[in-house]
């Protein structure tokens, strides 16, 4: 790939609205490594998550931290990496981004109603419905500032990491 893509994608939105999946397809496309942001929560997130009880900014420091050190290493060492993370906060960003030019975010932008139906219809995932509401609620869509690559969910898997290559491919939201 061309030495201008960044070295971090952070594929960001709300529960439920595809951050995982358009996230590993990315990472099968460009050839980068995939993580899922989840799996930097530590247990106790998950306990309270499980519960069906939203997690405060004291909980969510932590975890934004861990993603943030794994961005690091991996700029550090030359790699490239795709993360899932909700990141629903600018502050969030802020620690994830910063002013970091080869760290992108990917916006998976969809209404309340799109992203409620595909709550309801998945499985296995420790995000209750319930939270949903809640998600909406802390959730500050990147502003033009950030450069985010905005895309919009009510497409097929494949139309929408075409969108995201063709956003970033053509550099758009560069300074």
């Amino acid at each position: 790939m061309a030495s201008d893509l960044p070295q971090a994608l952070i594929v960001m939105g709300v529960s439920s609205s595809g951050k995982s999946t358009v996230g590993a397809a990315l990472g099968e496309r460009l050839g980068w490594r995939f993580e899922d942001g989840d799996s930097f929560h530590p247990p106790a997130n998950v306990a309270k998550m499980s519960a069906g009880h939203p997690l405060t900014d004291e909980d969510r420091w932590p975890w934004l931290r861990a993603i943030a050190e794994e961005i690091a290493r991996c700029r550090a060492h030359g790699e490239h990496i795709i993360l899932a993370c909700s990141a629903l906060k600018r502050a969030y960003r802020d620690i994830l981004v910063g002013s970091r030019d080869d760290v992108r975010l990917v916006y998976l932008s969809g209404s309340r109603e799109l992203i409620a139906d595909r709550m309801e219809h998945r499985e296995n995932h420790f995000m209750p419905p319930g939270l949903l509401a809640s998600q909406f609620a802390t959730l500050e869509p990147p502003t033009a500032d950030e450069r985010p690559i905005t895309v919009t969910v009510d497409a097929p898997i494949a139309a929408i990491v075409d969108e995201v290559l063709q956003q970033l491919h053509a550099g758009q939201g560069r300074p």
